[in-house]
């Protein structure tokens, strides 16, 4: 059974607080002791009860002001490099929720562009995209044709090694299926053929081809920042 969720409040019950309070100091002392046996460090624990006129020391008040004086007796500058008071914990939390916030909304940047770019597939028109729409379904294309060569070049070099593997067998008198795919794959532009020849735009008399240019520039970061 899963545990419920602890409220961090001040409990308002008295008797009910003094026995939070004696289970928690209870299990705070085991702790620190786990941590100095497993560690081999020089650990105390200094707790001031509600109801007690004396702090409370462990393992022991001498061994605690052991530990204190060598505490006090370092720099300055060491004794606050990994010390954290609850500003500094509520500003770290903060930071941490505002790189998530920031991921999450470049995470939705993408999805929308990608829903975009099907949509234009599907015949959408395109005339009233704004700027942003515009630069993110070219980010989103962009990367989708790197992907498709990345993986025809995946598939190039397995072919060969295929036909490598084949020739050395000594198979040379009829072509196997490896050997027609590899020569289909070595003319060039093989898999663009059928779109190069739909890819210019006619407007009027002149023919405007459309250039597939490397759109991963800087001015595409305000949008779909990397780091």
């Amino acid at each position: 059974m899963a545990r419920r969720k602890l409220k961090l409040a001040w409990i308002a019950n008295e008797s009910t607080r003094r026995a939070t309070y004696k289970k928690r100091k209870k299990g705070l002392v085991k702790k620190v002791s786990e941590l100095a046996t497993l560690c081999n460090v020089k650990a105390c624990m200094v707790i001031y009860g509600p109801q007690e006129a004396e702090p409370e020391a462990w393992p022991s008040v001498p061994e605690a002001v052991g530990v204190l004086t060598r505490f006090r007796s370092m720099p300055e500058m060491e004794q606050q490099r990994k010390m954290m008071d609850q500003e500094g914990l509520l500003r770290q939390r903060a930071a941490k929720v505002q790189e998530q916030l920031r991921r999450q909304e470049r995470d939705n940047r993408e999805l929308e562009a990608a829903l975009l770019m099907h949509q234009a597939l599907a015949g959408r028109s395109l005339h009233d995209l704004g700027i942003e729409d515009a630069t993110g379904l070219v980010w989103v294309v962009d990367r989708k044709l790197k992907a498709v060569q990345e993986r025809i070049n995946q598939e190039m070099t397995q072919l060969a090694l295929l036909s490598v593997e084949a020739s050395s067998a000594g198979d040379k008198e009829t072509k196997n299926p490896v050997e027609m795919a590899m020569e289909t794959l070595q003319r060039p532009n093989w898999l663009f053929d059928p779109i190069h020849s739909n890819a210019n735009a006619v407007f009027g008399e002149e023919i405007m081809p459309i250039s597939y240019n490397d759109h991963n520039t800087t001015w595409l970061d305000s949008y779909f920042p990397f780091n």
